[in-house]
């Protein structure tokens, strides 16, 4: 498969993205479930905010690493998110996917267009819009 000049640049950068987002999973608070992940938004001017899980004993007190990622970039100010990468180490199953909480939080926040880059640490790397993720999400027009 021969790739033009814009799809080697977008390889390149969800490449990047992704290695963001693995070098957030090692600062992972997770000693309950061991399950560290990372993800890093990336925002319309380039900016990009990384996060990872953080784990709490009263376990609905948890953070997901994209929550972490997406509050950490609003707090800075970012409003405008392109594109968000998360990574975890699922061993045989495949690239990492956001949790239902995460879901709602990304499409309300990046639109039903944005795109997702799923990973895990074996390297195979996939990528989904929001709305193929959260295909009939609540958002503001129930409000």
């Amino acid at each position: 498969m021969i790739l033009n000049q814009e799809e080697v640049s977008k390889t390149r950068a969800i490449e990047e993205l992704v290695e963001l987002a693995r070098q957030a999973r090692t600062h992972a608070h997770a000693p309950f479930s061991h399950f560290q992940v990372g993800a890093v938004v990336e925002c319309s001017d380039g900016r990009v905010f990384t996060g990872c899980n953080v784990e709490n004993s009263s376990y609905g007190l948890s953070l997901c690493a994209e929550r972490v990622a997406i509050f950490k970039a609003i707090s800075e100010g970012a409003r405008d998110f392109t594109r968000i990468a998360v990574i975890a180490d699922t061993h045989l199953h495949g690239p990492v996917r956001p949790c239902g909480a995460c879901r709602q939080v990304i499409s309300d926040l990046f639109g039903s267009e944005a795109e997702v880059i799923m990973a895990d640490l074996q390297g195979q790397i996939e990528t989904q819009m929001v709305k193929e993720l959260l295909p009939a999400p609540f958002d503001r027009s129930f409000l």
